[in-house]
């Protein structure tokens, strides 16, 4: 399906006190999709998000939209009038929450019954209907998040951006309010741009990524695309690529490869020439782990492992293990506990050759 571009950016170039803090190239917004911009702190995400939004000026480069090049003032108004922001912090006037979402429309000579109206569809959103007349000042942090949000939806903004809105917010609360942010985007199918650091937040939200570090965009794709097949060791371990094993190419036969790493052997899938030197990228909830070797299995990798250690995360346990080079694999507590794994038991570790992602690292 042809995507329409809704806002793209050439040739941006951004310095500070003679240090370069954007250099894109190219970068596309697609009509009606979710794109998160993600990336370790530092990496440029929030000040790629302002100028987006026409909030800072790049010294090169053009920004467009609607096909258009920002290029005056009257442009410049244009593309804020249709641009929403949700910053960090709520930034709330004083006043009561009706007030407050209904900020935006005033400024726009919204009449007063069509203001009514998108407050109250706004509020509704986000689950605060009950708010509409109460103080912000007595509002908790997760009410003024939802009020900030309720806010920037009111308008009817093309495109909504959000600056890494759910960082101060507790987990559970920030559960319930990015499963509110995720069906309002559905509802309403406006475009959407979050700065994020969090990889399940990415999951869950965004149907397109684009990986930032030091200012550059180093990979864009659909969200599957960046998770499973990332293009650097980089993009992979930010991904959540926790195993990531240096190897070499030993055969190579109609899009089957054997890796060897560590003098183990790997069976992956794809063409490279035989002594390339790859890296082998394995997610951890790609891996099974069995007490036994199992005779009926379809993975094509089997390796015996001992399990170096156990480390408790949430409902699971993470298991590193040494199979002559190190794995790491997830596995549910109560499986732990069944197969009667421990620190320094002898496990068996399976997965598929189509679950080995392999890049060059010779590119």
């Amino acid at each position: 399906m042809n995507q329409e571009t809704l806002m793209k950016i050439e040739n941006i170039n951004l310095s500070r006190g003679g240090v370069t803090v954007l250099d894109i190239p190219e970068l596309h917004v697609q009509r009606g999709r979710i794109l998160a911009l993600i990336g370790p702190n530092g990496a440029g995400k929030s000040t790629l998000l302002f100028m987006l939004a026409g909030l800072l000026k790049p010294e090169q480069g053009k920004i467009y939209f609607h096909g258009m090049p920002i290029e005056s003032r009257a442009h410049l108004i244009q593309l804020r009038r249709n641009v929403s922001v949700v910053f960090q912090e709520p930034l709330l006037l004083n006043g009561n929450v009706f007030e407050n979402v209904a900020l935006g429309l005033k400024f726009r000579k919204i009449n007063k019954a069509e203001i009514k109206d998108r407050v109250q569809n706004a509020l509704a959103y986000f689950g605060i209907s009950h708010l509409e007349k109460r103080s912000v000042r007595a509002l908790s942090g997760g009410e003024a998040k939802r009020v900030s949000l309720a806010r920037a939806f009111a308008i009817k903004p093309q495109i909504i951006m959000l600056d890494e809105a759910f960082n101060s917010l507790d987990p559970p609360l920030r559960e319930t309010i990015i499963d509110d942010l995720k069906n309002t985007l559905n509802e309403t199918k406006i475009t959407a741009v979050l700065a994020l650091h969090d990889r399940e937040e990415t999951l869950r939200l965004a149907q397109d990524v684009s990986v930032m570090n030091s200012g550059k965009i180093v990979q864009s794709g659909t969200t599957a695309q960046i998770f499973n097949q990332p293009d650097s060791e980089f993009v992979a371990s930010f991904v959540g690529t926790e195993t990531i094993l240096e190897g070499t190419v030993r055969n190579c036969t109609a899009g089957n490869m054997i890796v060897d790493v560590n003098g183990r052997e790997i069976e992956a899938i794809g063409d490279c020439s035989i002594g390339q030197k790859v890296f082998c990228c394995l997610r951890p909830e790609n891996i099974t782990i069995s007490s036994k070797a199992q005779e009926k299995i379809s993975a094509r990798n089997v390796l015996e492992a001992k399990v170096s250690k156990i480390i408790r995360q949430g409902f699971f346990n993470k298991l590193i293990l040494d199979c002559g080079f190190p794995l790491i694999a997830y596995i549910t507590i109560t499986s732990c506990e069944d197969l009667g794994i421990t620190h320094g038991s002898i496990v068996h570790a399976s997965f598929k050759a189509t679950s080995v992602h392999v890049i060059n690292r010779e590119k």
